[in-house]
């Protein structure tokens, strides 16, 4: 069977790397575009065998260079989205909205066989959230030039290369209190990294178009709820506190300041709806691909790099692996 080519936008992160070992391991070629083919390339790269994988430098809204790509491509895939913003044309708008919608008119033009874009769950409901209005937005742009695109929806993705439970274990380790936004008690479906490929995989080969799949994983679990695993889970023991909004604004104002924020205002915004299932759009399961990986047990795998002991540490020797952390 000939190999069908797959160009993907956003191949050096979390999803890509998993996407392209997935991708390749099934005789389809990839080629994969990076804005720097310097810093990135040596993880790229080593994600495939070669004559499987083709990496290509180039910025991603110059069209005379990405429209050279389009001719000898099946399927194209955009994994690419920020969660802030920052100077150099990294908006929201031009990530999330003018980028997209410049693939789908490409992928159109081109009479390619799929254009599967990555957008976010919740943002129907996150009106006030500069986030979720230029992901919907780019989500109606995508489907006005590319009716046949298929958009999928994930919750939070978590895997080993995650910025999510890495950073809060990080945290969690470093920090006797934590702020708890909202008492905790957002809802999420955290979805594993691995999850999310084979949902990929599995539209690409099914021919599944023109549908927004949200994609979630096998539990909903409260913010709150996923602290205290990740403390559990690297024998630690802090104290959860709820943070009174206007103290939170001022926390998120601070954070902005860093380089890269560990928490912005608008993400503060995001944080009051919950990340599950609208059950306005058909889900992985209802399409025939249910997530099997479980938050513990896939966290287990690796937290260990913040477990005292690290790699060396056994359940026997945790003191305090039955702690119930306290929450004022």
């Amino acid at each position: 069977m000939k190999a069908k080519n797959c160009l993907i936008f956003g191949g050096s992160g979390q999803i890509g790397r998993n996407l392209i070992r997935k991708l390749t391991k099934n005789n389809y070629k990839v080629t994969v575009v990076t804005r720097n083919i310097h810093q990135k390339s040596y993880i790229i790269k080593t994600q495939a065998n070669a004559g499987y994988i083709d990496i290509v430098e180039a910025n991603i809204f110059d069209e005379k260079k990405i429209r050279s790509l389009f001719e000898k491509t099946d399927i194209c895939i955009n994994l690419i989205g920020i969660l802030f913003e920052q100077k150099k044309g990294n908006t929201f708008k031009n990530i999330h909205t003018i980028f997209p919608s410049l693939l789908a008119k490409l992928s159109k033009q081109y009479n390619l066989k799929h254009f599967i874009h990555i957008s976010a769950l919740g943002i129907n409901e996150a009106k006030d959230s500069n986030y979720a209005k230029s992901k919907l937005e780019g989500e109606k742009e995508v489907l006005k030039s590319f009716p046949m695109a298929t958009i999928l929806r994930p919750s939070v993705v978590f895997s080993v290369d995650d910025n999510f439970t890495t950073n809060f274990m990080t945290l969690l380790n470093r920090l006797p209190i934590f702020p708890l936004y909202y008492n905790g008690d957002t809802k999420f479906t955290p979805i594993h990294c691995s999850d999310l490929t084979d949902i990929i995989h599995y539209v690409i080969s099914n021919n599944i178009y023109s549908n927004i799949i949200e994609c979630v994983g096998p539990e909903i679990i409260t913010f709150k709820q996923i602290l205290n695993k990740l403390l559990n889970l690297i024998g630690k023991k802090r104290f959860l506190i709820p943070l009174p909004l206007t103290l939170a604004k001022v926390n998120a104002r601070l954070f902005e300041l860093m380089p890269r924020p560990l928490l912005t205002q608008d993400q503060l915004r995001l944080l009051k709806y919950d990340n599950i299932l609208s059950r306005k759009y058909k889900s992985n399961s209802e399409i025939g691909i249910p997530s099997i990986r479980t938050f513990d047990q896939e966290v287990k795998k690796y937290c260990f790099m913040w477990k005292e002991g690290g790699q060396f540490s056994t359940e026997k020797y945790m003191p305090n692996k039955n702690l119930k952390n306290k929450t004022s």
